[in-house]
This record gives C-alpha cells, sequence and structure tokens, in this order.
C-alpha cells in the first residue's frame, strides 16, 4: 500500500485497527504515507467507586484482554473493598472461561489498584491516557471535565466497552499505549486535509511590511524582505 505495485497505485495514507506489528509497520513507512493514530495492544482503564457492582467490573475487565495476551486491563478505585471482590471473582472466573489461555496471560500485564481517592484515580487515568476509559460510579457525567486522555470513554454502568466495539456508533480504531495524550481515534477528520488561504490587499501588505521585513533581515533571509520591499518600490501599472 505504501509503494504501490505494477497493478495497485501507492496510497496517500493508511489507517485501520492492527497490533504491535501493524503498528511497527505504520511508523516504518510514516513519512513516505501517513497514517491514522497507533492502534497497538488493547487496554482498558476502570475507574470504579463502592456503587459499582464487583462482578459486572470483573466481566469488563476480562472481556477487554481476550483479544490477545499483550493486551492490559486496569482497574483503579478508592474502594478497598471493591478491589477485593472484584480479586475474588477474577480467580473464580477464569477457572472455565472461553480463552481462558489468552486472558490468564495477559492478566501477567494487568493490574487492580487501590487509590487513595477518586482525584489520584483520574489523575492515575490522565496519565495513563487509555484506550478505553469505563468510568463506573455513582456520578460518571461529574468526573467527565477532568478526564484530559483517552481514546474513548464509556459513562456508567450499562457502558461496557463491547457496546462502543459494536453497536453505539463510535469508531473504536483507538491510540493505544499512551498515546491518547496526543491522537485521536480514527475519524472523518484522518481524511480530511486543510490548507490555509490567505488573499491580502495592498493596504493589508503595507501594515504588515515592517514585520515581515525585520523579521527576513534577522534571519538573513533578504531575499524575503525585498519580495515585500519590491511591491512597493516598482508597484505594477494598473
Amino acid at each position: 500500500m505504501t509503494y504501490g505495485t505494477e497493478t495497485v497505485p501507492k496510497v496517500d495514507k493508511i489507517v485501520g485497527p492492527g497490533n504491535r506489528y501493524v503498528t511497527a509497520a505504520k511508523r516504518a513507512v510514516f513519512g513516505v504515507v501517513d497514517s491514522d493514530s497507533p492502534a497497538g495492544p488493547s487496554e482498558v482503564l476502570i475507574i470504579a467507586d463502592e456503587e459499582a457492582n464487583p462482578r459486572w467490573v470483573a466481566i469488563d475487565y476480562i472481556s477487554q484482554i481476550e483479544h490477545a495476551p499483550d493486551n492490559v486491563s486496569v482497574l483503579i478505585t478508592p474502594s478497598a473493598e471493591l478491589a477485593n471482590a472484584v480479586c475474588s471473582l477474577l480467580e473464580k472466573m477464569i477457572v472455565d472461561i472461553p480463552r481462558r489461555e489468552i486472558v490468564t496471560e495477559a492478566l501477567d500485564n494487568s493490574s487492580v489498584l487501590v487509590a487513595d481517592s477518586m482525584a489520584q484515580a483520574i489523575e492515575f487515568s490522565n496519565e495513563f491516557a487509555p484506550e478505553h476509559l469505563e468510568i463506573v460510579t455513582a456520578d460518571p457525567m461529574a468526573m467527565l471535565p477532568r478526564v484530559k486522555h483517552a481514546g474513548s470513554i464509556f459513562l456508567g454502568p450499562y457502558a461496557p466497552v463491547p457496546v462502543g466495539d459494536y453497536a453505539s456508533g463510535t469508531n473504536h480504531v483507538l491510540p493505544t499505549g499512551q498515546c491518547a495524550r496526543m491522537f485521536s481515534g480514527l475519524s472523518l477528520d484522518d481524511f480530511i486535509k486543510k490548507p490555509t488561504c490567505q488573499y491580502i490587499t495592498r493596504e493589508g501588505l503595507e501594515y504588515l511590511s515592517e514585520a515581515v521585513i525585520t523579521i527576513a533581515e534577522a534571519e538573513g533571509l533578504l531575499n524575503h524582505a525585498q519580495a515585500i520591499r519590491e511591491r512597493f518600490e516598482y508597484p505594477r501599472k494598473m
């Protein structure tokens, strides 16, 4: 796709989901083509409080790491009681779940964390910049303005990540590996270029000329400066 073949023309941009290998390939050809955000091993961060149903949290935790053994699930909560309940449920659930080997291996990458406060949980989330962020709290909407970095945000107990994967309408080609700090998920913006455009009148150029000439001369680019002066020293014939 990057270089083309005898029968397939080269493309300008490559987008779509991937894994660590697809992400590595996109980075290798970036600059020859453009690409969307890095989308490597999947991840979810669940922020929950004492109001959360531990069984629902546990199955959400498991569901996100059944993709591949390098996937990551993290639960962070200020409730030690919830953390302990979820850990106990995870031990029971993984005994006979589908894709058990994958989930068991992915658990080595995953964590259940107890925060000192909900503020600390949000601070951790913003540093982690998860691909998927579930906020399962008594008032998730109140927490939303404090989220700075996340690929896709799922609010409330009835918004598990699989709904976003398949049916709620959001795109689930999302940045991973803290890339949500600088990328958004795949959208129409990835297929739009935004050139700038300027039309300047003589009066407008005269107003800007001193600044342009001063900066150009300071940089030693004297022809840049002269390109401005020419307009006034040799005005075009009307």
